[in-house]
């Protein structure tokens, strides 16, 4: 568990502490800004095979994200927080599997925490937009077409539903999985090691095993990081859409 709380390499006891998570974070920004920055200064009519590549992945968040649950007509404003939330989140995941850094970002609190406060805040503005700071409470908190005495234990709910769960559980669900997916690559790739270097007689053999499921669990790990990218922006366009429009 240490990994996840490094020491200190600059400022220490600081609110300017840099530590190894910082600096895989730091990377993970810089390599995509770098990455796009080369294909949009690049880009051609015919587009080459990392152009191709680049546009796929912003027309997927495009059209089967933002335009899919938003519509053409309210998708666009939110198009770029949505795109860049997307890939943000895929790029602090896939370090976790990244030699070199082999952690996740996001398996610590403070970046989902951060992201979670972003679409909290897209899915407020998007109702007061829509309805009014006094018309947005008034429909999230006191649906229409409920009976005024169920009102007393609706609006409980909907208040903490809407304004504290949303968002703690955005925050929950990205960084356990980006934690418990790096546990479980610690496990294998170091029982691994254990049984080829350390381990007795037959019990060698047992590393093939190990090493097979770390191999297996890698790639799992690229899938649950672009799929969790893939659930934080969905959800976060669902809250927006629910916000813009009335019960």
């Amino acid at each position: 568990m240490g990994e996840f709380f490094p020491a200190p390499i600059f400022f220490e006891g600081t609110i300017f502490e840099f530590n190894r998570m910082t600096l895989v974070r730091l990377v993970a920004t810089i390599v995509l800004v770098a990455l796009f920055w080369v294909v949009t200064n690049r880009a051609r009519l015919v587009p080459g095979r990392a152009q191709n590549i680049a546009e796929m992945g912003l027309d997927f968040v495009r059209v089967n994200i933002a335009e899919e649950i938003l519509g053409k007509q309210h998708a666009r404003p939110f198009i770029p927080l949505l795109t860049t939330m997307f890939f943000a989140i895929f790029a602090l995941n896939i370090t976790g599997v990244i030699p070199f850094l082999n952690i996740a970002s996001t398996s610590v609190v403070a970046v989902p925490m951060l992201l979670a406060v972003a679409s909290f805040v897209a899915f407020i503005y998007a109702g007061i937009k829509a309805h009014g700071a006094v018309g947005y409470l008034r429909t999230t908190l006191f649906p229409s077409g409920v009976p005024w005495p169920i009102y007393i234990i609706l609006a409980p709910i909907e208040l903490l539903s809407t304004f504290v769960l949303r968002p703690a559980t955005l925050t929950i669900r990205l960084m356990a999985n980006m934690l418990a997916g790096h546990l479980l690559l610690v496990l294998f790739f170091g029982m691994t090691h254990w049984l080829f270097l350390e381990a007795d007689g037959a019990l060698k053999g047992v590393g093939v095993i190990t090493l097979g499921a770390a191999i297996a669990f890698t790639v799992f790990e690229i899938f649950i990081s672009a799929l969790q990218a893939y659930i934080f922006t969905l959800l976060t366009a669902v809250y927006i859409n629910l916000s813009q429009e009335a019960h």
